[in-house]
């Protein structure tokens, strides 16, 4: 560990990234094949979390409850060496770490995966789409930045719900402080607009064969992207780069 490295932020994406599957297509591969599929068939069509937060209405409307949605999240995919390597790096003194989850989930999804894995406390902040439970359980998600609103202003991609590199800066300066290292761990295409804004001293761990590697060898080099990448498969790999960065 180098020595002047005394305060970090670890930035994790969700889907891909801390956990090991898509919350958003999990949950109806797991509960409703038929409205994954129309989800695939209509993706180029309706915005991502338009088109997540209808096909939640479409369950309800069915009959599908509060309950199924819960228990499809709590057998989702989540590698033991992902929480042993986050476990591990909160509790460290030295560095100290603040953690910040960035992702393009729902704030229901993403609660009641920490949660049931034990890691509700593991987020400082925990920055994406709004959503909660009605009284008559229909889960009721909407983008976080509002389609009736001003809309950000990324240039390199961002999908319209959220530009993770604006958020990201918005988040250090409502910490106050500057963070020694930042590192960012992510796998898609919406990850490429952050690391775009870390320096040479910070850190990317990259999943390797999904879209942000794709991002980083086409445009990283004549966008200026200057933070160094580390590339993994498996969440022990993570564990791994943990120990070593």
């Amino acid at each position: 560990m180098d020595p002047s490295t005394e305060k970090q932020l670890i930035v994790f994406d969700f889907d891909w990234s801390l956990a090991d599957q898509d919350t958003d297509r999990w949950v109806f591969e797991v509960l409703a094949p038929d409205l994954r599929r129309k989800m695939k068939t209509l993706k180029e069509e309706v915005q991502w979390t338009d088109l997540v937060a209808q096909s939640l209405r479409e369950f309800h409307a069915r009959g599908g409850t509060r309950e199924e949605i819960e228990g499809a999240l709590k057998i989702m995919p989540f590698h033991p060496a992902m929480k042993r390597a986050v476990l591990a790096a909160k509790n460290k003194t030295n560095p100290k770490t603040t953690f910040l989850c960035l992702s393009n989930a729902n704030s229901v999804f993403i609660s009641t995966i920490l949660k049931e894995k034990g890691l509700e406390s593991l987020f400082d902040e925990i920055i994406t789409n709004p959503a909660e439970w009605d009284s008559s359980g229909l889960l009721k998600l909407r983008r976080r930045v509002d389609p009736t609103g001003p809309q950000h202003a990324c240039t390199v991609g961002c999908s319209p719900n959220m530009c993770k590199g604006e958020e990201l800066d918005a988040f250090i300066a409502r910490q106050g402080r500057t963070f020694d290292r930042v590192v960012y761990i992510g796998d898609g295409s919406n990850d490429f607009c952050p690391i775009l804004r870390l320096r040479e001293v910070d850190r990317v761990l990259c999943r390797r064969h999904r879209g942000l590697e794709k991002r980083i060898t086409k445009d990283g080099e004549s966008l200026g992207m200057q933070c160094k990448v580390f590339y993994w498969a498996g969440a022990w790999e993570v564990e791994e780069l943990f120990s070593q960065l």
